[in-house]
């Protein structure tokens, strides 16, 4: 999901720098507010986790790659949309500049996708869940899943756009790789989110109100 360099023009990779700078602000205010000394710890952790979960890529067709995204899970588990794209945004730029993966003038398109649509689609969507369903698992694996299918289409769209692919094309081979990987996605998503909860119930509490989350 990670795009390079060469598969968007400049003038287009510039407008998703622009419109990510706006979130990146966002998600630095939310730092400042909410990120206190007893929650870097798990940042950091999170950060090195997702990196890691990204780094088993997938080819899919048409030059590109599937993988894990990881924002549902930073959002879920630290309650808010904008610690996706913070979190996101560190793993990206290290991968960027450091590793090569994902381009640097398309890097705004990468965090749009992986950090602004992964992390609001799945923290929101695990909000909604859990109020229709109460249900923990089925919240966060639906939620995970789609925080990594939907930005896998956005991505396809991006590149359609950028005369890179077709749309019809890149959609199906995007979105066929992407929902089953979400499916590896949503079980680590569980597994890690009930290991928190039962080791730190705490960090958990912005995200899960007390009398929930205990649905099997």
């Amino acid at each position: 999901m990670h795009i390079p360099d060469s598969f968007m023009p400049l003038t287009q990779g510039l407008v998703y720098w622009a419109i990510a700078l706006v979130f990146i602000g966002l998600s630095l205010r939310w730092a400042r507010k909410d990120m206190s000394e007893d929650r870097i710890p798990i940042v950091a952790v999170l950060a090195a986790g997702i990196f890691a979960l990204q780094s088993f890529n997938l080819p899919v067709s048409m030059g590109t790659s599937g993988h894990l995204v990881g924002g549902a899970l930073a959002a879920i588990v630290l309650g808010s949309p904008f610690a996706a794209v913070f979190i996101l945004t560190l793993v990206l730029i290290v991968q960027g500049v450091i590793f090569g993966d994902g381009g640097i003038t398309t890097m705004g398109a990468n965090i749009i996708n992986m950090g602004v649509i992964g992390g609001f689609v799945g923290f929101y969507s695990f909000k909604g869940l859990m109020r229709a369903t109460g249900n923990m698992n089925i919240a966060c694996f639906s939620a995970a899943w789609l925080a990594c299918f939907i930005p896998a289409l956005a991505a396809a769209v991006e590149m359609f756009l950028a005369g890179t692919f077709p749309l019809r094309e890149g959609l199906i081979a995007m979105g066929v790789y992407h929902a089953l990987i979400g499916i590896i996605e949503g079980f680590v998503t569980v597994v890690a989110i009930r290991l928190i909860m039962t080791a730190r119930p705490d960090i958990m509490k912005l995200a899960v109100p007390a009398g929930q989350g205990v649905g099997a």
